[in-house]
Parts: structure tokens; sequence; C-alpha cells
């Protein structure tokens, strides 16, 4: 049971907080096989052959923020949890949540950025429902996705992280951090020249180019609320290896890094919402980098680090000052409410 009386933000944060609560009471009340795998899209067993299923909430503010919107985040966000689980996204379901008094124009555009991004990323949206609540009952809007899609056969175990064993390489396809500054820009009204847009993308063609061009991929996951810094925590959590991180290596823009710094966060812990963290074995790892780079949401991609037989369970990383530090979950929410 959790030691907290009452739900803090940190919970929704992806973070420690986040898994405790997912331990302590869903997976508590809800166990069963399936969702004991607490993988980003669960994997179904059907006559044709397995098929992947995801669901997802979106509550970020501003709805409008430089790059995209809540209407572009949430298509992009659910069709990366099924492609990063091996799957072929094909169908969306939608829910809406709508605050009485939301200017109908804004409505307009969310709903036309929700059908661009779908149409860009080949999936379609087969079913929805729409509620409006009283004024001051929501915060303008929520919106709610799930979908569905045809599962690699050779992707099975992807999201288990069974495959990953120590010589992998780690490989991100881009620059961190970007979404959640854009969103903390957006929603502050800094006063910033520099330009900051979300990375919000919908990854599943670069990702099937991937498969089709080099294949061998051990493991994949979307870097969205806690960052990359969760990602990493998560894929060595109760493993008999580690990772190595350089963090020379790790692509931060010198605005995103500057915005942190001048607010005190960690960009290995800010959201994404256009980057794939891969684990790839050795022998494909350049491969798969040729392939990245090819496409436009790869061109920036970099080998971050590599899986290490020594200390199991951990994440060092390595600094560009010649130290090291352990890089650990965070334990509560550094920028709620961000997709």
């Amino acid at each position: 049971m959790t030691q907290f009386k009452n739900i803090l933000l940190g919970h929704g944060s992806g973070g420690r907080l986040s898994h405790e609560l997912i331990t302590s009471l869903f997976i508590k009340h809800f166990s069963n096989k399936i969702l004991l795998q607490q993988t980003d899209a669960a994997l179904l067993d059907m006559a044709s052959g397995k098929i992947a299923m995801t669901t997802d909430a979106f509550v970020v503010d501003p709805i409008f923020f430089p790059g995209g919107d809540i209407g572009k985040l949430a298509i992009a966000g659910t069709v990366n949890d099924l492609a990063v689980s091996g799957a072929s996204p094909a169908y969306l379901s939608v829910s809406f949540i709508i605050e009485e008094g939301l200017p109908f124009l804004a409505l307009e555009k969310i709903v036309r950025s929700m059908a661009e991004e779908a149409l860009s990323a080949g999936i379609h949206i087969v079913t929805g429902d729409t509620k409006v609540v009283d004024r001051g009952k929501c915060d303008k809007i929520f919106i709610t996705t799930s979908g569905v899609g045809q599962q690699r056969k050779e992707a099975n175990q992807l999201a288990t992280g069974k495959l990953i064993s120590p010589g992998d390489k780690i490989i991100v396809n881009g620059f961190i951090g970007d979404h959640g500054m854009a969103v903390m820009s957006a929603r502050n009204q800094l006063n910033i020249k520099a330009k900051i847009e979300s990375d919000c993308a919908s990854l599943n063609g670069m990702i099937d180019q991937v498969w089709e061009n080099a294949g061998n991929i051990h493991f994949m996951r979307d870097a969205t609320r806690g960052g990359l810094g969760t990602v990493m925590c998560e894929i060595v959590a109760d493993k008999s290896w580690g990772i190595n991180l350089f963090e020379q290596d790790i692509p931060v823009r010198t605005e995103v890094r500057g915005m942190c710094e001048l607010l005190g966060f960690d960009p290995l812990y800010v959201a994404n919402e256009g980057k794939v963290v891969m684990v790839v074995g050795s022998v494909v790892a350049d491969k798969v980098m040729e392939t990245l780079r090819k496409h436009e949401f790869g061109r920036n991609a970099v080998i971050i680090g590599e899986i290490v037989p020594q200390h199991a369970g951990k994440v060092w990383l390595h600094t560009s000052i010649g130290g090291k530090r352990i890089v650990d979950m965070p334990a509560g929410e550094q920028l709620p409410r961000i997709c």
C-alpha cells in the first residue's frame, strides 16, 4: 500500500511515485499475466497472430505549444507506444472531455491536427466518444486515445527486455528535452529569444525502416514523461547487468541546456514526444545508425551508451569532465501536465 494518503502530482510523473502507484494499487487489483508484463502496449493472442493494444490520456497545459498541440500529441503518443512495442499501428479510438466554453475554432484546430497526424502516420481513427462538462470541471480539453496494431513476429520479446545482453549498444534518435522545454516556455510565457519547439512526431515509419534494413532490435521505448533517465532506470531494474552512458554523446540543444540550467532541470529527465531509445546488438549498431540518419526524425541519432556486465541494476553516467554519477529514478514530478 502506498505511504501517501492522497494522490500527488508526482504520481503521474512516470517516475518512482508512478511505479509505486501502479504496483501497489492497479497491479494489486487488476492483476493478470498480460498486465504483469507492464509494457507500453499489451500483446494479445488472436487467431491472426499477436496484436498490440495501448491506451493513453493527454492533459497537456497549454493545449497549443510550439511544434504541436494536444491533438497531434494524442495521435503521436499512441502511435509511438505501439511502434516501440514492435507493432504496426492500424486503428485508433478517441475520447474527448471538453470544458464548456472552449472556443469551437480551438476544438476544430485540434481535430484537424489529429486528422493530419493520423494521415501522416498511416493510422485510422475509427471510433470515439465526446463528453462536455461544466466550466471549471476540467481544463479546456482532455483527450484519451486507444490504439491497436499487428505485432511483428520477430518482436514478441521486444518490450520485456529479455533479449538485452552485455555488449548491446544504446541509441537515441536525436536531441532530448525539446518537448518539455517547449511546453514550459509556452506555459509560463517566458521571454526567451531562442526558439524551442516540441519534437512531437509519430515514429512508426522510421522504426519500420530500422526493422527492414537492420533488425536485431533488443528493446525500444519512447522517452516521454520521465525522459531518457527514467527509461534507462526502467531497462536496468533488477537485471544482472548494468548500463554505461556517456554524457558527451547525449544530444541536448544549447537552447534546451541553457533553459534547463536557468530553471534547475536535468535534461535527462525532461519529457520528449518524438524520441525512441533503442537497445540493439553491437553487430548491427552501425546499420541501425545509418538507417536512422536517413530519416527526417533520426538525422541526429547517436550511440549514447552500452550494456555492461558490471554494476548490475545500475546506470552510470560518465560525465563530460571525467567523473561518474549514478542515474536514478526521479522521485517526483519535474514538469506536471507535460503530455
